[in-house]
């Protein structure tokens, strides 16, 4: 009746089409049936709710739904390759400082020399069996490692009085391959290399069980590859007692006696084996106690942190933990940006960049424990901590190798290989852990300045702390890279050394995290050497370090920082001063060190710095392995394939004239095998006299082009005289009275082709034999000419 009136009331009846899409899309994931929306109740634990219970059309910030851990709920469980038995039992090791320094062993000289005498003499009570080694390559992992029953490696005690001790490594970063008992209290004891490799013994870490008391054990490991220790100079084991930390809340500590460090002579005949050999007294009977080349820290141990870290609800708004990536097996590298929320736009595009790193080389737990000390100071509420956090983005990547620490591997990754030479890869899927790090800095690079990179590593070989940089090589920012280095050394003047500092670029160290950086353009790109043993410096000369002087010097960094980057450049300008000084003793110390007297005023600063500088030290593995294990016989097969396919490359033809004369000659190799056994060799003279006038070319581009012709020509004198060439298809080949013409002007030249031409009467065509023919069959006009020699009956062929 009211037309108009009913599309109106039909137009306001019809859904909100946001609602409507919402509606029906979340009815799909089964949240509606026949109810309205906002009228029903949901399921979902990411849509808001307000005061009456309501459903808000938003949902939770994004921090909470891609949270990595969860107060209420377990931690990641570490992945292990599944070869691997693991038993169930949890380590949970105290933090503990020791109330009095700890110092380095005094060797007496009557320290004894054990014989090694094997399993042949001994008794073996503990060994791994399923160890991949050299040969296998990482497949898959799975929580848990090996399925099935998980054996119980140790012997079996007779009874009570059996004094055996029992070995265990199966657990997070053990590392213990075969325990033999050789008399009552003596092992010798076997590390396992890292996975997939025949290498790199030099980290352990084991438990032993059914102690005794004041009793004297010795332990020799027999199987270690470095030629030089610090257990040579002093360092000593560290033991941990189960029963000690239970009753009196102590930890880790320097123990042992007899020590020495001695090659083995029992050899393979393959590499060169060496031995560590202590003897210690355990505490207590009956006690667990574990034994490790430096203080352990473990996969489990950086989980239970960052959970602190994101559980904060003050350290949680300026830290945001996200996954950079998953290793090889699956277990997630973690990544911390560390900043104060900027006001502005433009402030947060004004702050500058830190790059942290640690546990590239699993074994090298000392790391850990700087970066600890670190995240402690640039988490805490310290006003210096808050001004760092203010003018800077930290970009921590915590542990870059978590499947070599899960595994107890000193150096590699499960690919077999030391990722510290593998910055430059392009394989991704290979050495997930490096790629996308450096493709994080990649990106950050060109977002904003990166002021530094440092990553945390430990040197076996040498004590105190140090740093290997870079030498830059403009002359704008000369020595720039070496203030850091110096700054730190006065804030922790009794652990860092800045003369062990070294700032040379190794062709073998191409492949480092501090080259590949610094060739990005950080300037200020470290690599920080803190040794297993200790200092010999200031007042902690001769002392080991522990767990809080490591900690400690990640605070010395933060420190340093603010030094580095004061306002006031009047610290900074003393250092450079400082450093230029000290250079120049070095160079007048080198040349008299030659036997040269120099007078460098004015000219020393010109002298490279990488010739007045040793190289690092203290890499067993400098030079890259190559390809990961798993894709070594793939190469090969594809390098087998590529060298019986190859095809031999063809010389491109870059002229007209070139490619004309290639097919021409090409032409007259077939005709020469079509007219092989054709007899018409009685009227070939007569048929060439028969042949028509060519138009004649100018004497200039006929000389040339017979010049161009003659070496050609002379080729072929020597061509099989048996073959035979058909005359009515030579028709077209040669005037006559041409090549008269050319021998005319040209007398010297011989033309093999004519017997009116050729001054060598053994060259003539008789009968029973072929002239020997040019492999063109006209002189080649001169290039740029417009005007070209025509001939009748000849076709020339022109490609463009």
């Amino acid at each position: 009746m009211f037309p108009a009136l009913e599309t109106e009331l039909k137009q306001e009846t019809l859904p909100d089409p946001y609602e409507d899409f919402m509606y029906h899309h979340l009815q799909y994931y089964g949240y509606f049936k026949d109810s309205l929306m906002l009228g029903s109740p949901l399921k979902s634990r990411q849509l808001l709710h307000d005061e009456f219970g309501e459903v808000k059309p938003c949902l939770r910030e994004p921090r909470d739904l891609f949270a990595f851990f969860s107060s209420s709920g377990p931690l990641q469980a570490p992945r292990w390759p599944i070869e691997c038995e693991v038993i169930k039992e949890s380590l949970c090791h105290i933090e503990w400082v020791p109330p009095q320094p700890e110092y380095f062993y005094q060797p007496t000289g009557n320290e004894k020399l054990p014989e090694i005498v094997g399993e042949e003499k001994g008794t073996v009570v503990y060994q791994l069996d399923s160890v991949p080694t050299e040969g296998s390559y990482f497949t898959s992992a799975r929580v848990g490692g090996k399925r099935g029953i998980i054996r119980d490696l140790a012997v079996t005690l007779q009874g009570p009085e059996d004094n055996t001790l029992l070995f265990e490594s199966r657990f997070e970063s053990g590392n213990l391959q075969k325990a033999v008992r050789v008399d009552t209290y003596e092992y010798e004891l076997t590390l396992r290399t890292d996975l997939y490799t025949n290498k790199h013994t030099q980290w352990f870490y084991f438990r032993v069980q059914n102690t005794r008391k004041d009793v004297t054990y010795r332990f020799t490991i027999v199987n270690l590859l470095k030629p030089k220790s610090l257990y040579t100079i002093g360092m000593k084991p560290l033991m941990y007692s189960q029963l000690d930390a239970d009753t009196h809340n102590i930890g880790w500590r320097r123990e042992g006696k007899e020590i020495r460090y001695f090659k083995n002579n029992t050899e393979d005949g393959q590499q060169p084996f060496y031995c560590l050999t202590w003897t210690i007294q355990f505490p207590h009977d009956q006690d667990t106690c574990f034994f490790a080349h430096f203080y352990p820290y473990t996969y489990t141990d950086l989980q239970c942190y960052l959970l602190s870290v994101v559980n904060n609800p003050v350290q949680s708004q300026f830290c945001k933990l996200r996954t950079l990536c998953r290793s090889l097996a699956g277990n997630t590298v973690y990544l911390l940006t560390i900043t104060n929320p900027s006001r502005t736009p433009q402030e947060a595009a004004a702050k500058k960049a830190v790059v942290l790193s640690a546990r590239v080389h699993p074994g090298e737990s000392n790391g850990s424990w700087i970066m600890k000390g670190f995240l402690d100071f640039i988490l805490s509420n310290s006003p210096d901590a808050q001004l760092l956090r203010d003018i800077f983005i930290f970009k921590v990547v915590p542990m870059l190798n978590p499947d070599g620490v899960i595994v107890g591997n000193y150096r590699c990754s499960l690919a077999g290989r030391d990722l510290n030479r593998h910055y430059k890869t392009i394989l991704k899927e290979s050495f997930p852990c490096i790629w996308y790090t450096r493709n994080m800095i990649k990106r950050l690079l060109e977002e904003r300045e990166v002021l530094l990179y440092c990553d945390f590593h430990g040197h076996s070989r040498k004590n105190n702390i140090f740093l290997y940089g870079c030498n830059n090589n403009d002359r704008k920012y000369w020595l720039h890279e070496r203030v850091f280095p110096l700054m730190l050394s006065k804030n922790a003047p009794d652990k860092f050394s800045f003369q062990s500092c070294n700032f040379k670029v190794q062709k073998c160290k191409e492949g480092t995290g501090r080259v590949v950086m610094w060739r990005m353009g950080i300037l200020n790109s470290y690599t920080m050497e803190s040794t297993f043993g200790g200092s010999t410096l200031g007042n902690k000369r001769d002392t080991h370090f522990t767990t809080e002087d490591l900690k400690s010097l990640g605070y010395h960094v933060c420190d340093t920082l603010l030094d580095f980057c004061d306002p006031d450049r009047t610290k900074f300008m003393q250092c450079l001063a400082e450093l230029k000084e000290l250079l120049q003793q070095e160079i007048h110390k080198k040349f008299n060190e030659l036997g040269q007297d120099m007078d460098l005023e004015g000219s020393w600063s010109d002298i490279s710095l990488s010739d007045i500088e040793s190289s690092t030290s203290g890499s067993d593995s400098s030079l890259s392995d190559g390809l990961p294990v798993h894709l070594l016989n793939i190469a090969h097969e594809v390098n087998q394939k590529k060298k019986m396919y190859k095809k031999k490359k063809k010389k491109p033809l870059q002229t007209r004239k070139q490619r004309n004369e290639q097919y021409q000659k090409n032409n007259l190799m077939r005709e020469l095998k079509l007219t092989e056994d054709i007899p018409e060799r009685a009227g070939f003279a007569s048929t060439l006299q028969k042949q028509p006038t060519f138009f004649r070319n100018s004497e200039n581009a006929s000389s040339s082009a017979m010049r161009n012709e003659k070496p050609r020509l002379n080729e072929l004198h020597g061509r099989d005289k048996g073959s035979s060439l058909d005359p009515s298809k030579m028709t077209s080949l040669i005037l006559t009275k041409n090549k008269e013409r050319m021998q005319t002007e040209k007398p010297g030249f011989t033309v093999s082709c004519s017997p009116k031409t050729s001054t060598n009467p053994s060259q003539e065509p008789v009968p029973d034999m072929k002239p020997s023919w040019s492999r063109n069959r006209y002189p080649a006009a001169r290039r740029g000419r417009a005007a070209m020699t025509v001939y009748p009956s000849l076709h020339i062929y022109t490609y463009p």
